[in-house]
Order: C-alpha cells, then sequence, then structure tokens
C-alpha cells in the first residue's frame, strides 16, 4: 500500500491500483532501527528473509557478531552459539538486557554469557564496518577490532507510520487507538507492532512489540471490524530463552522501577517483582512457568504491596 485517502475511503497500492474500503486495518509493524554504515552487509533480524540469510550465512560462516545486548541480541547470541558459532556480542550497557532485569541479573547474565563461549563486549560500539575479502571487519569506538564472517543486528524497531500520518491519524509513539482499536478515523483501525493503545490495568497507553499482543489483538480487530464491539484490555506477556534459561514477563519490565527479587536459587529461578509507589507494574518469571494469569492478576489489582507482602507470592499452586 503506497497511499490512503481516509476521506474518500480509499488505498492505492505499489501498482498505482485503487481500492476501496468500508473498513481499513493497518497492521504496518516497524522497521528495524539501522546504524550509519553496513548498508547490506548487516543483517537487521525482524523478517524471515533475514532469518533465512543468517542460517545460510552460519551453514558456511565460522564467525559472528551480534550488536545488540537486548532482547533480540540476546536470543541470536545465544542460539548461534548453541549452533557452535564462534559469537561476539558487542552492546553500550554494561550488562545484557540491562534496561529490564536488575543489574545483579544483567551481569550474571554477562558471565554466563562467556562461559558458554561468547565473547561478550559490553560497554562498546559498533563505529564502522568494512569488507576484507571474505570478512567483515568491525571497528568499535574504542579501536578494537573484530574479524568475522557475518554480522546481525538486534537494536529495537521503530513503527511504520507514514501511512497513519498520510492518512491524516492520530500518532504518538505508534498510531492511536480508542479501546475498540479504532483510530482518529473510525472507520480505520490498528493492531500490533504499530497500535498505541490504553491498558486499564496499567492505566497509560502502551505500544507492545511482541507476539501475544500481535495475535491476540489482530483477532480482536478483526471481530471489532465485522461488527463486534469489544474492548482490549489484554495485558500483553512476552518470552525468551537463553541457553537453558528462559522467562515469561508482563507488565512493565523495566528497570528504572523499584525491583524486588525472589530468588528460589539466584539468578536460576525465582520471581522479579517492578513497583512503583508500591503497585506492581510488572512481573519477571525467570525459569517459572505457568504463572502469567497471576502475574496480570497482581498488576490489575492496583494496591501498595510491601516486600515482605510479595514474598513466595508467585508461583501459585495450579
Amino acid at each position: 500500500m503506497k497511499a490512503i485517502d481516509a476521506k474518500q475511503k480509499t488505498v492505492v497500492d505499489d501498482r498505482k491500483e485503487i481500492y476501496s474500503f468500508g473498513k481499513l486495518l493497518l497492521a504496518t509493524g516497524g522497521a528495524p532501527r539501522r546504524l550509519a554504515f553496513g548498508a547490506e552487509e548487516i543483517i537487521y533480524f525482524r523478517t524471515m528473509g533475514d532469518y533465512r540469510r543468517l542460517r545460510e550465512l552460519a551453514e558456511k560462516g565460522r564467525r559472528f557478531a551480534v550488536i545488540g545486548g537486548g532482547f533480540i541480541g540476546s536470543e541470536l547470541a545465544a542460539a548461534l552459539a548453541m549452533n557452535q558459532k564462534q559469537v561476539v556480542m558487542l552492546f553500550p550497557s554494561s550488562g545484557i538486557c540491562e534496561r529490564m532485569f536488575p543489574p545483579d541479573l544483567s551481569q550474571f547474565l554477562n558471565e554466563f554469557y562467556r562461559k558458554k563461549g561468547v565473547e561478550v563486549w559490553n560497554g562498546e560500539s559498533a563505529a564502522s564496518l568494512e569488507r576484507r575479502g571474505a570478512e567483515l571487519v568491525i571497528k568499535t569506538k574504542s579501536q578494537r577490532e573484530i574479524t568475522v564472517d557475518g554480522v546481525v543486528a538486534g537494536l529495537g524497531i521503530q513503527p511504520n507510520l507514514d501511512l497513519a500520518i498520510m492518512a491524516g491519524l492520530e500518532t504518538a509513539d505508534g498510531i492511536v487507538v480508542d479501546e475498540f482499536l479504532r483510530t482518529s478515523r473510525p472507520d480505520i483501525y490498528a493492531a500490533g507492532d504499530v497500535a498505541f493503545f490504553y491498558n486499564p490495568a496499567l492505566e497509560r497507553r502502551l505500544r507492545v512489540e511482541h507476539e501475544d499482543n500481535a495475535n491476540t489483538m489482530g483477532r480482536l480487530a478483526g471481530r471489532n471490524m465485522a461488527g463486534s464491539a469489544e474492548p482490549y484490555q489484554h495485558l500483553p506477556f512476552f518470552y525468551s530463552d537463553m541457553f537453558e534459561l528462559g522467562y515469561e514477563a508482563v507488565g512493565e519490565v523495566d528497570s528504572r522501577l523499584s525491583m524486588m527479587a525472589d530468588w528460589k536459587e539466584p539468578h536460576r529461578e525465582g520471581v522479579v517483582y517492578y513497583q512503583k509507589d508500591g503497585r506492581v507494574r510488572g512481573v519477571l518469571l525467570w525459569n517459572v512457568w505457568g504463572q502469567v494469569d497471576a502475574a496480570r492478576e497482581l498488576i490489575a489489582a492496583k494496591r501498595s504491596f510491601r516486600a515482605e507482602d510479595l514474598k513466595q507470592r508467585l508461583p501459585k499452586a495450579a
């Protein structure tokens, strides 16, 4: 789709063909944040094509650089290492997933990855990339060099808002939607990574870039476009695996909040609660499973909890 005329209720595709609509869904997702260098040499891991390109490279190459220490970067580094590849992971923060996890857990992951054979270059940023024959050479801001067979980056995304702006829709950190997922034009809906929606449990707007949100919101948007009137009140969760470690998380998992960790085994199994003014805003279930709904209940309770109130509160017995 290349253009939208919200008043005439028409869209134009890349062949300049015009289609009219009664109701329209925008699920334009997001585009990877890119570095100022590297052009097509860097794989920005986002699409099936990116996966196939990396897999093909991994079948031939032995040494890879992963740029980024967050959600995607940590998954990629672990996956490549588990496929017997030499991996260098570089990111500017001090620890893996530092924006999400408590400092001690983030630092634990640095050493955990190193023990798994990953070279963790924390506090480092890539400054340039050049090809030397069949190899790629990354130079960091501190003038260190990494020679690799492939480079993959996970730096987050930016929501694709061009069509929404062209249509005159309200935008902020995404396309603003109401409780029924309608935009500021009631015949145009938005869902998925690009939708900026209000969540009643957290009493704030969110834009969520994960599978649970995309699936749940997409289904509801379809029902509402077909004539239903169901409010989107779902609090999405997300998950990841890091070698034999794994987690599920719900709500605001943000290390700028007050955090209380209740470990059954430090850094191996437990629950981290994220609070603001005593209220639970997010829950990290670290190697703890089947507790997402119970975590949602804590967040939706909208009341203050003391640290001792949260001790051993999760996991709940099945």
